[in-house]
């Protein structure tokens, strides 16, 4: 399954200089949140292929104009062709407002999803707006991670972790790919492309 994801920044190839092309072979869209639910709604507009989200903490327009044809997985387990993808957005709380959390709030939506990660017996992706606590995360208030998101890979053992918040056009040099035990992680900012093989595990990332 060949996915691509993208996060934080609309994409100027995917929107202002779009090619239908660009978007062949693609069976899957995720977006990691802060970004214009028009652009979501434009892509969807060109591809069979779902798209699925979660929220950034800027993503305070959604409810007024929800990203048309795309699916919120906000606390869900969305299985798509036999992968079970986990959304959990928002970011760290650092101020009042939409889609932030503190670490006990993050703890608890997680604790929420017990029995559903129990029928899933667990999951295959994990979709994230923030970063996990100290993995290539920041360390002012509102780019820190949760330790929640560790938790989850250490128990279940997904294959990819996917998310967005710190931008890789901040001034230190966020990583596009990291490993976790046995889990790859990913930060989407902007896009990127990988394969998702359920036997096989690649990540062939392409810019």
């Amino acid at each position: 399954m060949r996915i691509l994801a993208i996060g934080d920044e609309e994409s100027k190839g995917l929107w202002d200089y779009f090619d239908k092309s660009k978007l062949e072979g693609i069976d899957l869209i995720i977006s990691c949140g802060d970004l214009d639910p028009r652009y979501l709604s434009f892509l969807v507009t060109f591809t069979t292929a779902p798209l699925l989200y979660v929220h950034g903490n800027h993503d305070t327009k959604y409810a007024a104009i929800p990203p048309e044809g795309c699916t919120c997985i906000e606390d869900q387990i969305f299985v798509y062709q036999g992968v079970r993808i986990l959304g959990l957005g928002g970011s760290m709380r650092y101020r009042p407002g939409e889609h932030q959390y503190t670490e006990k709030q993050m703890q608890k939506r997680v604790r929420k999803l017990r029995w559903k990660l129990f029928r899933s017996k667990g999951f295959d992706i994990l979709v994230t707006h923030a970063p996990a606590y100290q993995l290539n995360d920041g360390r002012d208030l509102p780019h820190q991670g949760f330790q929640a998101f560790i938790d989850l890979m250490e128990k279940y053992k997904p294959k990819f972790f996917l998310h967005g918040h710190v931008h890789m056009s901040y001034g230190r040099q966020h990583k596009r790919y990291d490993k976790y035990k046995d889990t790859h992680v990913i930060n989407v900012f902007d896009h990127c492309i990988f394969d998702f093989e359920a036997e096989d595990v690649k990540s062939n990332l392409t810019r």
